[in-house]
Protein backbone atom coordinates (compact mmCIF):
# COMPACT_ATOMS: atom_id res chain seq x y z
CA UNK A 1 0.00 0.00 0.00
CA UNK A 2 2.97 2.54 1.11
CA UNK A 3 4.45 1.81 -2.39
CA UNK A 4 1.20 2.94 -4.24
CA UNK A 5 1.32 6.29 -2.11
CA UNK A 6 4.27 6.91 -2.89
CA UNK A 7 4.27 6.66 -6.46
CA UNK A 8 0.74 9.30 -6.62
CA UNK A 9 3.30 11.56 -4.00
CA UNK A 10 5.96 11.29 -6.91
CA UNK A 11 3.75 11.62 -9.83
CA UNK A 12 2.15 15.10 -8.19
CA UNK A 13 5.11 16.56 -7.58
CA UNK A 14 6.49 16.00 -11.00
CA UNK A 15 3.48 16.71 -12.78
CA UNK A 16 3.79 20.38 -10.63
CA UNK A 17 7.05 20.77 -11.62
CA UNK A 18 6.51 19.91 -15.44
CA UNK A 19 3.01 21.75 -15.24
CA UNK A 20 5.49 25.09 -13.94
CA UNK A 21 8.48 24.14 -16.53
CA UNK A 22 10.90 23.47 -13.89
CA UNK A 23 13.93 21.20 -14.17
CA UNK A 24 15.40 19.51 -11.23
CA UNK A 25 18.24 21.77 -11.18
CA UNK A 26 16.19 25.54 -10.96
CA UNK A 27 14.19 23.48 -8.39
CA UNK A 28 17.35 23.37 -6.48
CA UNK A 29 18.02 27.30 -7.56
CA UNK A 30 14.38 28.28 -5.82
CA UNK A 31 14.84 26.08 -2.65
CA UNK A 32 17.97 27.83 -2.03
CA UNK A 33 16.50 30.94 -2.00
CA UNK A 34 13.94 29.64 0.44
CA UNK A 35 17.19 28.47 2.28
CA UNK A 36 17.12 24.67 1.53
CA UNK A 37 20.61 23.27 0.62
CA UNK A 38 20.35 19.95 -1.62
CA UNK A 39 22.00 19.25 -5.01
CA UNK A 40 20.69 18.02 -8.05
CA UNK A 41 21.35 14.50 -7.79
CA UNK A 42 19.46 14.06 -4.30
CA UNK A 43 16.32 15.73 -5.00
CA UNK A 44 16.07 13.70 -8.58
CA UNK A 45 16.63 10.75 -6.16
CA UNK A 46 14.18 11.96 -3.70
CA UNK A 47 11.56 12.71 -6.16
CA UNK A 48 12.14 9.43 -7.92
CA UNK A 49 11.69 7.11 -5.04
CA UNK A 50 8.59 8.90 -3.96
CA UNK A 51 10.39 9.23 -0.72
CA UNK A 52 9.88 12.09 0.92
CA UNK A 53 8.08 14.53 3.02
CA UNK A 54 5.19 16.36 2.87
CA UNK A 55 7.61 19.17 4.55
CA UNK A 56 9.99 18.62 1.58
CA UNK A 57 6.86 18.22 -1.13
CA UNK A 58 5.62 21.78 0.76
CA UNK A 59 9.11 23.43 0.47
CA UNK A 60 8.75 22.70 -3.47
CA UNK A 61 5.66 24.05 -4.28
CA UNK A 62 6.51 27.25 -2.27
CA UNK A 63 9.44 27.55 -4.07
CA UNK A 64 8.22 26.67 -7.85
CA UNK A 65 5.09 28.98 -6.86
CA UNK A 66 2.17 26.55 -6.71
CA UNK A 67 -0.44 27.84 -4.37
CA UNK A 68 -2.99 24.69 -5.30
CA UNK A 69 -2.41 21.14 -5.77
CA UNK A 70 -5.65 19.10 -7.13
CA UNK A 71 -6.09 16.08 -5.07
CA UNK A 72 -8.42 14.40 -6.43
CA UNK A 73 -8.87 10.79 -7.68
CA UNK A 74 -6.72 10.36 -11.23
CA UNK A 75 -9.65 8.23 -11.93
CA UNK A 76 -12.16 10.56 -11.22
CA UNK A 77 -9.92 13.41 -13.01
CA UNK A 78 -9.38 11.41 -16.10
CA UNK A 79 -13.64 12.03 -16.69
CA UNK A 80 -13.43 15.89 -16.41
CA UNK A 81 -10.65 16.10 -19.11
CA UNK A 82 -7.53 15.44 -16.56
CA UNK A 83 -4.59 12.63 -17.73
CA UNK A 84 -5.52 9.29 -17.84
CA UNK A 85 -1.75 8.37 -17.13
CA UNK A 86 -1.81 5.58 -14.55
CA UNK A 87 0.15 6.10 -11.47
Amino acid sequence: MDKEWEAEAKQLLKAELARQGVTYRELVSKLEVLGIKDDEKAIGNRISRGKFTLVFFLQCMRAIGVQQVDLRDRTKRADIGGSRTPW
